[in-house]
């Protein structure tokens, strides 16, 4: 590595959380390269880094044509993996630019065999993760970045940077050796602001949503199978926790039995005085307003229409939607309201420091979250290098 710094190429690049983390973990760098077509992407990335110097699009782009690469970022698009996503894989036109990146990197390893990378994509069928790690060459490691922020998050990260090798009987398998990061105990509570803006209240019509899916699934008869209840909108698997959200809660410990929810015949509000340790009071006397659908609780949207609650107290992981809305519902403070969370609380789910601006719309903020990196898993690997 030249001592002033690695020059780095970085695909897929979006709104450059690879700069943003290289910087956080105090890495120099000499040159920037990034491969992006997104305009607002674009847009971003040179306000906050304007000596980047970009390259559009990556399948026209040649490693040979650049100077010696140190560090190949980037995470390829990820919905035809995605277990949220309608599982194509590589007949999705967006998965195969993996192999994009599979031929920059074979590129660079023709004048720097030493180059270091680190690639990142979504939990997927192991089928597929196998052809990944055939083509790079090693295993991945598994990081949520639940563990440094608000958000469940599960990723898989295929580096170099740090490796360990296993003897076997047919030769031996190499395996990213990255240790997972110390678990910073983060939760929703902690990013929420107090007071939001209007905006992000939901409209009536909204909440009136919310209260007849409630509705429907309580006057069913038979349990709810939780796998459904809990339908994720977004591609983690958590619906193992069945914690009480710390915030409050939409629904009781004892729904839950044998992996089924019980229907109940109202949903009960439990204000925030009524939390103790992150969990409610089942027995709490103040409990009022027992018809009201929900207080003090974290909500997500699911699959076909309705709500399912947030019981781990993590954010569900932010989509790439450019929709003016965000993956979870929180009652704001006190005023009883249901809101979306801010672009900002969506910046700190996904660890964006707070010097990182935006000059682009809150719709085009929204999806280049949902398409980004959580910075602090990504410095945590770098800081290896």
């Amino acid at each position: 590595m030249d001592s002033n710094g690695l020059t780095v190429l970085s695909l897929f690049d979006g709104m450059s959380c690879g700069a943003i983390a290289l910087r956080e973990a105090g890495i120099k760098v000499k040159q920037y390269f990034a491969s992006e077509i997104d305009k607002a992407a674009i847009l971003q990335a040179t306000h906050n880094f304007p000596d980047t110097i970009q390259l559009g699009s990556v399948v026209n782009l040649s490693a040979a044509n650049l100077p010696k690469i140190d560090l190949l970022i980037g995470g390829s698009p990820c919905q035809g993996f995605s277990f949220a996503g309608k599982q194509m894989n590589f007949k999705d036109p967006r998965s195969v630019l993996f192999f994009e990146y599979v031929r920059i990197l074979n590129e660079i390893r023709a004048y720097n065999p030493d180059v270091k990378f680190l690639l990142e994509n979504v939990r997927m069928r192991a089928e597929y993760e196998n052809v990944i790690s055939s083509h790079l060459g090693l295993q991945p490691v598994a990081i949520n970045s639940s563990l440094v922020s608000a958000q469940n998050r599960l990723r898989l990260y295929w580096t170099n940077i740090l490796t360990t090798t296993t003897p076997h009987l047919f030769g031996e398998t190499v395996f990213t050796a990255i240790p997972q990061p110390k678990d910073k105990g983060i939760y929703l509570r902690d990013v929420l602001d107090d007071v939001a803006d209007t905006r992000f209240f939901l409209s009536r019509k909204d909440i009136e949503k919310l209260e007849k899916q409630i509705a429907y699934e309580s006057e069913r008869q038979e349990s709810i199978p939780v796998e459904r209840f809990m339908e994720l909108f977004c591609d983690i698997d958590f619906c193992e926790t069945y914690t009480l959200a710390p915030v409050s809660c939409f629904c009781p410990e004892n729904w839950i039995s044998n992996h089924t929810i019980r229907p109940s015949p109202e949903i009960e509000r439990f204000p925030v005085s009524a939390i103790q340790n992150g969990k409610a009071i089942r027995d709490c006397s103040s409990k009022t307003d027992s018809t009201v659908i929900i207080s003090g609780a974290i909500v997500s949207p699911q699959f076909g229409g309705g709500f399912r609650p947030i019981l781990s107290g993590k954010a569900p992981c932010l989509l790439a939607t450019s929709s003016n809305s965000a993956a979870c519902l929180i009652i704001n403070g006190d005023d009883m309201v249901l809101r979306r969370l801010t672009p900002k609380e969506c910046c700190r789910l996904q660890t964006i420091p707070d010097w990182y601006e935006w000059v682009c719309s809150e719709p085009q903020i929204y999806k280049m979250l949902g398409n980004g990196w959580t910075v602090d898993v990504i410095s945590h690997i770098l800081q290896f290098l």
